[in-house]
């Protein structure tokens, strides 16, 4: 009285039969891995994706820095005085006379960074827009020029 597995009366059929101690093929997926390692590089993206997001690349240096390296070639150096006039280099320039200036000057240096001076008088809307009118004219290496001397914050 075995209940359970039945065996088929006739002899070796060949290859039709299984034979003994072997199992069939698996004809199911296993999802587990696939789900361990989704969930692993979920797991590394989440972590991963805040950090590869890029601030608006701006050359702003501390006021308590040390003063750069001097290099091989004179900077342009662009003042903004108190009352608002700006001088490249030492001359006065007018404002729509600027851009064609350091554009005719750009074109027989090997730099193109600029230093922006500019009176702490002035408002940040006026250096602001003169960033932003050197940014437009292909001047993307700009360095805003400090004194060294500023407070420091919890330093």
């Amino acid at each position: 009285m075995g209940g359970g597995v039945q065996k088929s009366a006739g002899g070796g059929g060949g290859r039709r039969g299984r034979r003994r101690g072997q199992s069939a093929a698996m004809s199911e997926i296993n999802i587990t891995p696939f789900v361990d390692v989704m969930l692993v590089l979920l797991i590394i993206f989440m972590v991963a994706a805040p950090m590869m997001t890029v601030g608006v690349p701006v050359e702003l240096p501390d006021t308590a820095a040390q003063a750069m390296p001097s290099e091989p070639e004179e900077p342009l150096t662009i003042t903004i005085a108190a009352d608002g006039t700006i001088s490249l280099m030492t001359s006065p320039v007018a404002e729509n006379e600027l851009i064609p200036k350091l554009k005719a000057i750009a074109a027989e240096r090997t730099s193109n960074k600029i230093f922006l001076r500019a009176d702490g008088s002035v408002p940040y809307t006026r250096v602001a827009q003169i960033m932003g009118a050197l940014n437009s004219s292909g001047f993307n290496s700009i360095g805003l020029v400090t004194e060294t001397d500023g407070p420091r914050f919890g330093g």
